[in-house]
């Protein structure tokens, strides 16, 4: 029998237009989301330098983050989620 992989998280999911801005147009799996945005944390330097954990949200990021400023990773993937269908 082959491995049963998480269809769930491969599964393409729609992107809201606030998030398609950061991460790109959907769908795309949310494996595929976080590792775009990411990138885009990354590629923008948004990640505070005193505490890696902590996004500092530029206005594109804002909009997905509910309009807060600061978020935390774990925080980060249930803001996320809501952009995702």
């Amino acid at each position: 029998m082959a491995p049963k992989t998480n269809s769930a998280f491969m599964k393409p999911l729609t992107v809201s237009a606030d998030l398609a801005v950061v991460v790109g147009k959907g769908p795309m799996p949310r494996s595929e989301v976080v590792k775009a945005l990411w990138v885009y944390i990354k590629g923008k330097n948004l990640q505070d330098p005193s505490n890696k954990r902590n996004i500092n949200a530029d206005a594109a990021l804002k909009k997905v983050f509910g309009g807060k400023a600061v978020v935390n990773m774990f925080e980060m993937t249930k803001l996320v989620s809501k952009h995702l269908s």
